[in-house]
């Protein structure tokens, strides 16, 4: 059986999406095939509880963050050695994934890196495009989210790589995320129960869109008087909403949650009628939605979404089907969409039906987890 050893810094309890996707892939990976080296994030027994719980070994740097050192590569060809493992995946490829050609010398016939949104940053900068080739060189396979990523890796990469990309997205978990996840018990407690809900779960930074959708709210408000906007998650852009919300007058209609513990954020999907998320691309490119998994989660709860054009978050939406895309920081597409949606129950039954049976189709974590399998076994 082939073992492999995940080389990462991002991996639970960190929050984080990659985090999320990275363990999803790893915990479903056959028995006795999975290592994990990671970096430690923060002291405590945090930490130590989430390692014992894992049905793999976990090996935890001295460091909050790894860089591909000489000692960190030293350390993960070690810990390569010790464990008899042949391959290595680089949970985010960037950076970590300069150490290939070590590991490949310590005996790993097969590297793999994972891509997500920031490497399609890199693509854009002439030092960091350089270390980028210089990782797909080294690598086997790197993995990209859709087309978005997949074309500016590539350029960047040069040919040889290009050729060995292979797309592997993160997965929804089916039996999370369903229509009766709790939604109703959450807007009796939040005072929402006959009030139509357009849901928006994410953290709070400027590229999600939700002043978007604060500055959509009058025109929603207009057509729709009763309309409420949840906003689910916390972060650094909370203080500049809540101004923005009083400065549109649109105060009784917007309701912030802060952040919500993971296990309640498929109740907090289910709240909503509509999940809106209109993202929008920031710093010339540097800044955007590598996909927008919490469209897919959405669509798993049963909801039409509106999403924005940023980046891969279109890859999440069928177009007409699943839900609509609009023009990030257009707050006057953004409020139509919704508003057709809010007047429209059949209209949207029939979009969450659609985006369940795609997510059962094509984004189960089962389904992509094998894919992985695959691409490590080569």
């Amino acid at each position: 059986m082939h073992k492999t050893l995940i080389v990462t810094n991002d991996f639970p309890p960190r929050p984080g999406g990659i985090q999320a996707f990275v363990h999803n892939m790893a915990v479903r990976q056959p028995a006795g095939s999975i290592v994990v080296y990671a970096s430690t994030w923060r002291d405590g027994t945090e930490v130590a509880r989430f390692d014992a719980e894992q049905p793999f070994p976990v090996v935890r740097d001295r460091t909050k963050v790894m860089v591909p050192t000489p000692r960190v590569t030293r350390r993960a060809a070690e810990i390569l050695r010790a464990e008899g493992c042949d391959s290595v995946w680089f949970g985010a490829a960037a950076p970590l994934g300069l150490m290939a050609p070590a590991l490949r010398r310590a005996g790993a016939g097969r590297l793999l890196g994972m891509t997500h949104g920031h490497e399609a940053a890199w693509a854009q900068l002439p030092v960091a495009r350089q270390l980028l080739r210089r990782i797909g060189e080294g690598t086997d396979v790197l993995t990209y989210l859709g087309e978005y990523t997949r074309s500016r890796i590539a350029a960047a990469v040069g040919p040889e790589p290009a050729a060995r990309m292979a797309q592997l997205p993160p997965g929804v978990d089916e039996r999370t995320f369903h229509p009766d996840s709790g939604g109703a018990a959450v807007r009796e407690r939040l005072g929402l129960a006959d009030r139509p809900v357009v849901v928006c779960v994410s953290r709070l930074v400027p590229r999600k869109g939700q002043d978007t959708l604060i500055e959509a709210m009058p025109q929603i408000l207009a057509e729709v008087p009763d309309a409420v906007l949840l906003i689910v998650g916390g972060g650094p852009y909370r203080a500049e909403l809540e101004k923005l919300v009083d400065a549109r007058g649109v105060r009784s209609s917007v309701r912030f949650t802060g952040s919500v513990p993971w296990e309640e954020l498929p109740a907090h999907y289910g709240a909503g009628d509509v999940f809106a998320m209109p993202c929008r691309t920031r710093r010339g490119g540097l800044d955007v939605e590598g996909l927008g998994i919490v469209y897919l989660e959405a669509s798993a709860t049963g909801l039409p979404v509106v999403a924005g054009d940023s980046g891969g978050a279109p890859d999440a939406v069928l177009e007409g089907e699943t839900g609509y895309v609009v023009p990030g920081g257009t707050p006057a597409a953004a409020a139509e969409r919704i508003v057709r949606l809010l007047r429209d129950e059949e209209l949207r039954r029939r979009m969450g039906e659609a985006g369940r049976r795609w997510v059962d189709r094509s984004w189960r974590w089962d389904l992509l987890a094998g894919r992985l399998t695959s691409l490590l076994a080569g």
